[in-house]
């Protein structure tokens, strides 16, 4: 068994503490929020709360997409993002419009008979 004293201590032992080392924590102690209004308010000046009062009204305005895995490694950014989804619909409108044909010509093919 070795035992540290002064003649066999090194100034980098861990095992040694300084003698006015703090031990107790550094973190800060929360104060408990009281649950108590300034005596100038009272409950009722709120009317009634309701939790997630307007959780409908910000769901609705909301427009998040998750997006799979796959596809987001895909798109660096929403502006890429954005600009395929418009490349798509504008394909899409050109090709639902009725009386237009294709610019493609098929190429003939000699009938034999």
């Amino acid at each position: 068994m070795h035992i540290l004293n002064a003649e066999t201590a090194c100034g980098s032992s861990a095992l040694v503490l300084p003698l006015n080392a703090n031990v107790e924590s550094m973190k800060k102690v929360k104060q408990v929020a009281a649950d108590n209004l300034r005596p100038e308010y009272k409950r009722e000046d709120f009317g009634s709360m309701v939790r997630g009062k307007y959780a409908a009204r910000l769901k609705a305005a909301s427009n998040v997409v998750v997006l799979e895995p796959e596809v987001a490694k895909a798109f660096p950014n929403g502006d890429a993002v954005n600009d395929a989804l418009m490349g798509l619909i504008n394909l899409a409108k050109t090709a639902a419009r009725p009386g237009r044909r294709s610019t493609r010509t098929r190429a003939k093919v000699p009938r034999s008979g």
